[in-house]
């Protein structure tokens, strides 16, 4: 590892600070979710987080990328932002929250399989039984419906969570290519124009943006905000640890979603959530030992 190169426990402290980001964020939707439409309010997320992005864009000044890899990574940002998002709240639909989350908790074993079927990971049984391990301290701490069988909700959901395996592991060789706030702002503004193109047709976006009151539009700004700085500190991740070190930090976020609900909504955080969250952390540890 040359001076430069950051260590990686730095990158999984990033992927770890995404994880909590994520848990925030699903907090401050729940606050607004009855009162925007999803489509709106993930272009609404996305476009703010650009914004966010925009200026260090401009101040860092990185090098152009080359013709044949604009496409590839607008489209990455399009399957992470829009097709993961739109598949998952078309699966939410006809399955509770908590399975929903649950199903979705596969994005990391996903991942892991995906690696190491391109060799961009070694497969080994201790990061593995770190993956199940978090995936069974977030049904441990939902306490998840799980006992009817899966569905087309659930398909769906376990479909967003390949499209976003699938992103994960694309994204390296351009992380490594080009500048990492360039990468994402490419990818958050090519996923803007697609969100915003479904929810003029399918939400009537044309007709004005929701009326919200000043707490409801700072929940979006935080949303937004959180966002862009999620994103980055993810692709960061991406950048200089293996994708599935990173993507099992997503366990984080219903435990942290947990925990804020209880604090700010009131929500109930009992034994079996406090469970969840051992579980989940000692899955962290047992995936990422000797990272």
């Amino acid at each position: 590892m040359s001076a430069t190169e950051p260590a990686p426990r730095a990158a999984l402290l990033a992927a770890a600070a995404t994880g909590v980001q994520v848990g925030a964020a699903m907090v401050a939707t729940r606050f607004v979710a009855s009162e925007v439409p999803p489509a709106t309010l993930a272009m609404l997320r996305y476009a703010i987080g650009f914004l966010c992005l925009l200026p260090v864009l401009l101040a860092r000044r990185p090098a152009g990328f080359a013709a044949r890899d604009l496409l590839p990574v607008a489209l990455l940002g399009i399957g992470q932002f829009g097709v993961l998002i739109a598949l998952l709240n078309w699966g939410l639909r006809s399955i509770p929250a908590a399975r929903g989350a649950v199903v979705f908790s596969a994005f990391p074993l996903l991942t892991m399989l995906l690696a190491a079927a391109i060799g961009q990971e070694r497969l080994t049984a201790r990061k593995a039984g770190g993956v199940l391990l978090t995936m069974l301290g977030i049904a441990l701490a939902l306490e998840a419906p799980l006992a009817q069988p899966p569905g087309l909700g659930d398909l769906a959901v376990l479909g967003s969570a390949l499209v976003g395996a699938i992103c994960s592991v694309l994204y390296r060789p351009y992380l490594r290519r080009y500048d990492t706030v360039a990468v994402g702002a490419l990818a958050m503004a090519a996923s803007v124009v697609a969100l915003a193109s479904y929810a003029v047709v399918a939400e009537a976006l044309l007709h004005g943006l929701p009326r919200l009151a000043s707490s409801g539009w700072l929940a979006v700004l935080f949303i937004g905000a959180s966002s862009g700085g999620g994103y980055i500190a993810w692709l960061w991740a991406l950048r200089h640890a293996p994708a599935t070190h990173v993507t099992v930090f997503l366990g984080l976020g219903p435990i942290t979603a947990l925990a804020l609900g209880a604090v700010l909504l009131g929500e109930g955080f009992g034994a079996m959530a406090l469970a969840g969250a051992v579980c989940v952390l000692a899955g962290l540890w047992v995936a990422t030992r000797g990272a």
